[in-house]
């Protein structure tokens, strides 16, 4: 597995990550042990980039990682969130970056995961009821109690990121980021290289829509979240599995798979970014894992930015309930 810096002065971790968040909920059943394969099979490939949330099944996902990382005794860097408040199993959500809520909810993540101090804390949504300042000096407190070692926020515009970031240093920055979801091009990514700040780039994959596994009938399932995204729905998702399978045909001539050359694709768009594409089955693991090895030349990523043009895509890629506390 090759390696990244994660920021200017951050931490060297796996080029490509694993974002466990399917494993527990949103995309369909649970299933412990294809999990533990997969968690598993992920370390034992060279994978040490794992991003969770609090947020995730209401803390069951950080137990997950929690029990498995007991077992592991080789390199390991765990990113988890705060800051997203949902009841159990109902979607709607409030946002809270308060102070007192960012000890509170640091602490329960440390005991659900087992570990004395969290590597990579994210704010996972941003509380416009609360200055950022004051949401960033109290994720800074728990660096100086030893709990966490770098922060991060996700989802922010170019301004909160610059605000944040002044206060205490920022190792990363988390936004939705793939061939179909580029908005952060503009503003953010250029903010973050001028200020040295890592890019952690989660669903690369598009939920599925950039692999080729996607289809009406996946969608369907009673527990799938992504039926109610914008551009998984009707004519919008027809239109854009056109668009995936141009992508598809472009894999097919490298001889690669659609979600390989996506996520070479996300490599190739800088050294500073991190990919962690999400999923709960080994052999999609294994699959993501070998985009490292490819390497696209500047005429193939020319061809494949012009298969999947920036604003071709349609749909919204959440709900309205879904973009609460999102900036970027």
């Amino acid at each position: 597995m090759k390696t990244r810096i994660l920021g200017k002065f951050g931490p060297i971790v796996s080029a490509v990550g694993l974002g466990c968040m399917g494993m527990s909920e949103f995309y369909g059943k649970s299933e412990y042990a294809e999990s533990r394969k997969t968690l598993l099979g992920a370390l034992e490939s060279g994978v040490t980039f794992l991003d969770t949330a609090d947020c995730y099944a209401n803390g069951q996902n950080e137990e997950l990682l929690g029990d498995i990382l007991k077992e592991w005794c080789g390199d390991v860097f765990v990113a988890t969130k705060f800051g997203i408040v949902r009841e159990p199993g109902v979607y709607e959500r409030q946002i809270s970056g308060r102070p007192e809520y960012v000890q509170q909810a640091a602490e329960a993540s440390l005991r659900r995961l087992k570990r004395d101090v969290i590597d990579l804390y994210y704010l996972h949504r941003i509380d416009v009821n609360v200055p950022i300042e004051e949401t960033i000096g109290a994720m800074a407190n728990l660096v100086q109690q030893g709990k966490v070692r770098y922060i991060g926020i996700s989802e922010a515009s170019a301004s909160t990121i610059r605000r944040a970031h002044s206060v205490h240093p920022l190792t990363a920055v988390q936004s939705e980021y793939s061939l179909m979801t580029r908005h952060i091009e503009n503003e953010v990514l250029p903010v973050l290289r001028e200020l040295g700040i890592g890019f952690v780039a989660y669903s690369p994959l598009c939920r599925g829509l950039l692999t080729g596994q996607l289809n009406q009938a996946l969608l369907e399932k009673e527990s799938d979240f992504r039926k109610s995204m914008p551009r998984l729905q009707g004519e919008n998702l027809v239109h854009n599995l056109k668009l995936a399978d141009r992508l598809a045909k472009i894999a097919e001539q490298k001889g690669v798979t659609a979600a390989q050359i996506s996520l070479a694709w996300v490599l190739a768009k800088g050294e500073d970014i991190v990919p962690i594409p999400g999923t709960k089955r080994h052999k999609y693991l294994m699959d993501n894992i070998e985009a490292v090895t490819i390497e696209l030349s500047a005429e193939e990523i020319s061809e494949i930015e012009s298969a999947v043009p920036i604003k071709a895509v349609l749909g919204d890629r959440y709900t309205e309930a879904g973009m609460v506390g999102v900036e970027a």
